[in-house]
């Protein structure tokens, strides 16, 4: 059984693009008092500068938190649950275990991968084309090119790839009940637990064989279960969305869609703009540790505060002409990514599977176009993550 909650301000769109009403708010108030998604009170922070002030201190505005779908836990089960979860700790202990994990994700490393990752997009891109047309451009491809990717990374079996993407999928409906949230949450759990007994059995050369082998005294199974677990949903599920809704935003543009068809170059700063325009990611979340002020609000301490991206990336001060999308130009600074101690550790892979997927796509389609321009799109509205459920094309 489904519920139907209220969206908050930040997750509602139109389409690709946020609602009016959201930069109406941040131009006009900078801070809103509203309900979560989660239905706890909150305070919404819509402006760049004001997001990455709380982004960057860890000391007032921290990631520990409590969260509505943990009352349905165990005090032991919250504890395991929270193990090795980067983004739910500050400083030390965030620290210390991002540390051990910053190396696999270096630019350095993500160079190393570069041919692998050019493999798997090309064999993705054979599989969408030998579908026939029209196809699901998600299943065929955006879907399978960072599920791959971090499968192999990890040490995932990519045989698996449909059973945790379908708990993945039932863990982020905040339109499901909290129980069924939960339940793909202990399932996705054990699973990872059976792969991490696994890799300290046997570790291998992927990532979990290598934090088993050189970290695994300072890293407990529950720890590494949540590491594992958190990079296996974030690996696959924003990449993929940024896949699909990138090419239906290239497709409403198809000016600067054939600038990246026709010079792969344009790739890297247009990867930059496409996670700058679509934040897909529409709001993170902090509690502050003392009182605080913010765009004129007094904020007292305790309370749950909302740092927006998307407001953030479509500030008139970050950039001009914000709402419009311009691959030509630089957004260095967008918050897409987040920013601060808990800036993306992935944001390397993410960005080379990208900057090779776009022009790989559209020179193997160069006539690529949706299958029915008419037909109304399966928008991913009620997640954290803003995405696609399928994106029919044709060629």
């Amino acid at each position: 059984m489904t519920h139907t909650p209220e969206l908050p301000l930040e997750m509602r769109r139109n389409g690709l693009d946020p609602v009016e009403e959201l930069g109406q708010v941040r131009d006009d108030q900078g801070v809103l008092r509203q309900m979560t998604a989660f239905g706890v009170p909150a305070y919404l922070i819509l402006r760049h500068e004001d997001v990455r002030e709380v982004l960057s201190d860890a000391t007032r505005f921290s990631s520990r938190m409590r969260f509505p779908d943990d009352d349905e836990l165990s005090e032991e089960e919250q504890a395991k649950s929270r193990a090795g979860h980067l983004i739910a700790f500050d400083p030390p202990e965030h620290t210390r275990l991002r540390r051990m994990l910053t190396p696999e994700f270096t630019v350095r490393r993500m160079r190393r991968l570069e041919p692998r990752i050019t493999e798997i997009v090309e064999s993705a891109l054979d599989d969408l084309e030998r579908s026939g047309k029209p196809s699901d451009l998600v299943a065929h491809f955006a879907l399978p090119v960072p599920s791959m990717v971090i499968c192999e990374l990890l040490g995932v079996p990519y045989s698996d790839r449909g059973e945790f993407q379908h708990r993945a999928a039932r863990q982020l409906d905040l339109s499901a009940q909290v129980e069924e949230r939960n339940a793909a949450r202990r399932e996705q759990r054990a699973y990872m637990a059976d792969l991490v007994a696994r890799a300290q059995a046997h570790p291998g050369e992927d990532m979990l064989g290598m934090l088993v082998r050189e970290h695994g005294d300072d890293l407990s199974a529950d720890e590494l279960i949540g590491i594992a677990g958190l990079l296996l949903l974030a690996g696959h599920e924003t990449t993929s969305n940024m896949l699909a809704l990138g090419t239906l935003a290239l497709l409403q543009h198809p000016d600067q869609l054939a600038m990246i068809r026709d010079d792969s170059a344009r790739a890297e700063p247009a990867v930059e703009e496409l996670m700058r325009w679509l934040s897909i990611v529409p709001s993170l979340m902090r509690t502050t540790t003392t009182e605080v002020k913010i765009a004129g609000r007094t904020i007292p301490a305790g309370s749950i505060v909302v740092p927006s991206p998307i407001a953030a990336n479509r500030d008139s001060a970050l950039i001009d002409d914000p709402d419009a999308l311009d691959i030509t130009r630089s957004a260095a600074s967008h918050v897409a990514f987040g920013h601060g101690v808990h800036h993306c550790l992935g944001a390397p892979l993410a960005r080379m599977e990208m900057r090779t997927a776009f022009p790989a796509l559209l020179r193997r389609f160069p006539s690529l176009a949706l299958a029915d321009p008419d037909a109304a799109l399966d928008f991913q509205i009620f997640s954290p993550v803003y995405g696609l459920r399928s994106l029919p094309v044709t060629w």
